[in-house]
């Protein structure tokens, strides 16, 4: 019982990174935007918001310059994508690389460490214990005790995508746009606005996420610290063909393999093999969710014809 209170409760942490992530990427999916360059938006929040935090000693200015920092990627990515027209997955491709090589150099000419900032100058995220469900049984162990992005995750930012996709004019212009742009500008709305709007939500959730990910997880930051959760966010997207209550279960079972893998750590299992376990269900996901889609489209083409 203990052990899996432990992975439920490592879980829940564990997924809002790629939640945050994949929930901003919903946007560009719907405006018809391949964005790729999620990886570099959160490892480049994790890293500003470390230093903002270092440089002040406060949390606040860390969730402040991971939002800044991830959203200037975000203008990054919509310039050359939107302005430029350059291709959108070469150009996340060159942001990704870009924002790896750059943090490792600014980490390394900035604190002269390499690896990983640890300092006590480093202020982390505060945590909320929850009024009366903190004292009940194992349910207060798991829900309760973690940084406050997490609640506002779930609470908040989840039931507010699904809103702003599915119940705003604002939403069916964004699918509609994505659907086809053409129509879209031939009554007046312009396409690209809402493109490079979604790319910008897009920066502002993967902002908090990396934020989460040094601030309220570890309270510290080291090199490549997203470790691939920008691509999982692409691929939970794919899986949950960008619907956002789907993105949130389908994030709940990557965090539960990633605890799983956490937990494993601590029985002397090599952490090389249990940081694969996350990135092992989701290859096998995307290979179950391949082998469906061939037989929904071989039934489609046999009823065609």
């Amino acid at each position: 019982m203990n052990l899996f209170v432990e992975i439920l409760k490592s879980a829940l942490p564990a997924m809002i990174p790629a939640l945050l992530a994949a929930l901003g990427g919903l946007f560009t999916w719907h405006a018809n935007v391949f964005n790729i360059s999620m990886e570099g938006m959160l490892l480049v929040s994790a890293f500003t918001s470390v230093v903002g935090s270092y440089m002040f000693e406060s949390w606040a200015m860390g969730l402040l310059f991971g939002i800044l920092g991830s959203m200037l990627i975000s203008l990054l990515f919509a310039f050359f994508v939107l302005k430029m027209k350059t291709g959108e997955f070469i150009t996340g491709i060159a942001i990704n690389t870009f924002v790896l090589g750059a943090t490792t150099y600014f980490l390394r000419q900035l604190f002269q460490v390499k690896g990983s900032l640890i300092s006590p100058r480093i202020e982390a995220l505060p945590r909320w214990n929850i009024p009366f469900v903190k004292d009940i049984p194992v349910l207060g162990q798991i829900v309760s005790g973690h940084a406050f992005p997490l609640y506002i995750t779930l609470i908040v930012i989840v039931p507010l995508v699904y809103i702003l996709i599915y119940k705003t004019s604002f939403g069916l212009r964004l699918r509609a746009s994505g659907f086809d742009a053409k129509v879209i500008d031939s009554v007046g709305i312009k396409s690209e606005l809402l493109k490079f709007i979604s790319i910008l939500i897009c920066g502002f959730l993967c902002g908090i996420g990396g934020t989460f990910l040094s601030l309220g997880i570890m309270r510290m930051f080291t090199e490549n610290m997203s470790n691939g959760r920008g691509w999982i966010s692409l691929a939970i997207i794919i899986l949950s063909k960008g619907h956002p209550v789907k993105v949130l279960v389908t994030c709940l079972i990557f965090g539960m393999m990633e605890g799983i893998g956490l937990t494993l750590q601590q029985v002397s299992i090599p952490n090389q093999i249990t940081d694969m376990l996350p990135y092992i269900a989701v290859l096998v996901a995307l290979f179950i969710n391949s082998r469906n889609w061939k037989k929904g489209s071989g039934a489609g083409m046999e009823m065609s014809i």
